[in-house]
């Protein structure tokens, strides 16, 4: 029988004791694929559904092609065979603080033809390129773009494009930009922290090149401004960092007939593509079905390597570049999955799904939805899990746990965090592994959660419930609550 390497994503490697390649014996894709979830148990209902079928979310590859364009499961094997698992990636730290929409800031729109003599220096290197010269550098100049999400990615693609000498740029963000973004979001500096992203952003932008006229929206997208708000532009950049938004991206694009350029990040890994529905695949043609929150974490919570949303925006910003210059051979139904550890490109296939509820000749879907419902998320503003998981306040754990009967305190991080700090009397059970160590935690009288920022413990908190404990909290705020209302020596990380 011949042996396939099995390739796992970032976001399911826990479950496979934290390989990213296992080689399995299978004669057809399925038997493979039944083969890793066999011999990974925990693995088993994040790649099937109860009725035994492979989950939306999950798209898999035999060697560059997508099995549902060979034979699907049955798809026939040879020995040195890779299969790629494919899981809908995602990149940063959700925005998680709305704020009312305001009319857009617009800049000093930029020279009209012909090129004066300080633009033809500063765009020398361009004119040189016979696949630029002044005929591509006009379309730079005339080309409208719209930059959804200023962080890791959105910042880098900004910048470029802007030193490229794009016409207009329009940016879109409602955070402001905390200390913890510097480590990757380069645009900003100390001093910029409390500033609202798109405010900052344009002031730099508009320093590097005061040609590129800057329209910013410091607001929400949402399905109810989406149209008005990419409607202007000719190419939409994702730089967005959760799945809500991204799917809502990728529908207004293909209902407004635009190209997104698609990039995500996590951990180590990053993807990029191009969506374009008038001549290839949208994203819901990898991507049918978003995974279940607690597989898609923001960086905040799994952490992101600090150059790499550099890397994957700055070629974003080259397809970008490619798209209005018409030139090369865009990423339009391909995706490519990079890994930093590695340091390894792989490209894959992407095919238009025939039965896209988006963008088929079958569609059903004739406008925008609710996204977070989709994507089954709480709404901006609402608390996850409201409602549903008790929560304890800082100061009052910190009394309780000074009494004669103290709680039971759980960190659900992950080891290395522990190392960096942990609350006193705390036991280390890591989010992973809650479901298999629930007998150490059936004798406690009552049971604390906590992780950073209550996130993690929030949804171990809703597995203990629904598993029959009655006596579960969680740290509201978590960690980061206590370092601000307990104990300020604890640091933020």
């Amino acid at each position: 029988m011949p042996k396939a390497t099995v390739r796992v994503p970032a976001a399911l490697r826990t479950f496979v004791g934290g390989a990213s390649e296992l080689v399995l014996e299978g004669s057809t894709v399925g038997e493979v694929i039944r083969a890793l979830s066999a011999a990974n148990p925990a693995l088993h209902p994040h790649l099937f559904t109860s009725g035994g079928r492979l989950r939306r979310p999950i798209t898999v590859y035999l060697n560059e092609h997508d099995i549902r364009s060979l034979d699907r499961e049955a798809t026939r094997l040879r020995e040195g065979d890779v299969v790629s698992v494919v899981w809908a990636g995602a990149e940063a730290d959700p925005i998680s603080r709305s704020k009312p929409a305001r009319r857009p800031s617009r800049s000093k729109a930029p020279a009209e033809e012909p090129f004066p003599r300080d633009e033809l220096s500063r765009y020398s290197r361009h004119l040189l390129l016979p696949e630029v010269g002044l005929v591509g550098q006009r379309k730079l100049r005339k080309a409208k773009v719209l930059v959804a999400g200023m962080g890791g990615l959105g910042t880098p693609v900004a910048l470029y494009l802007a030193a490229a000498g794009v016409g207009e740029l329009g940016l879109v963000d409602f955070d402001t930009v905390d200390l913890s973004n510097l480590q990757r979001q380069v645009l900003y500096t100390t001093s910029d922290v409390g500033r609202p992203k798109v405010a900052a952003a344009k002031e730099r932008i508009e320093a590097l090149n005061p040609g590129t006229r800057v329209v910013a929206y410091p607001t929400r997208l949402t399905s109810e401004n989406a149209f008005d708000i990419l409607r202007p532009f000719d190419v939409i950049v994702d730089g967005t960092d959760n799945f809500p938004t991204r799917y809502l991206l990728n529908d207004a694009a293909v209902l407004l007939g635009k190209p997104c350029v698609y990039g995500s990040v996590y951990r180590f890994e990053g993807q990029l593509s191009v969506f374009d529905a008038r001549r290839g695949p949208c994203y819901r043609c990898l991507f049918t079905e978003p995974p279940s929150p607690d597989l898609a974490p923001s960086c905040a919570e799994a952490g992101v390597l600090g150059v790499l949303p550099g890397l994957i925006g700055l070629m974003q910003a080259t397809e970008t570049v490619k798209l209005v210059l018409e030139r090369g051979n865009p990423m339009v139904g391909r995706l490519l999955l990079f890994d930093a550890l590695r340091l390894e490109f792989r490209e894959v296939t992407v095919g238009k799904n025939p039965r896209c509820v988006l963008c088929s000749s079958h569609a059903t879907q004739k406008g925008l939805i609710d996204y977070p419902s989709f994507c089954g998320v709480p709404a901006p503003g609402a608390e996850p899990f409201e409602g549903t998981v008790p929560e304890v306040e800082a100061d009052l754990l910190a009394a309780e746990l000074a009494s004669a009967k103290p709680p039971f305190l759980v960190d659900v991080r992950e080891p290395f965090e522990w190392e960096i700090a942990h609350l006193p009397r705390a036991h280390l059970i890591p989010k992973g592994q809650v479901a298999d160590r629930v007998d150490e935690l059936t004798h406690a009288a009552k049971l604390v959660l906590y992780c950073r920022t209550g996130i993690r413990s929030a949804e171990s908190a809703r597995l203990l419930l629904e598993l029959g404990f009655r006596n579960v909290r969680t740290l509201r705020g978590g960690i980061h609550a206590w370092a601000q209302r307990v104990d300020p020596s604890i640091p933020l990380y």
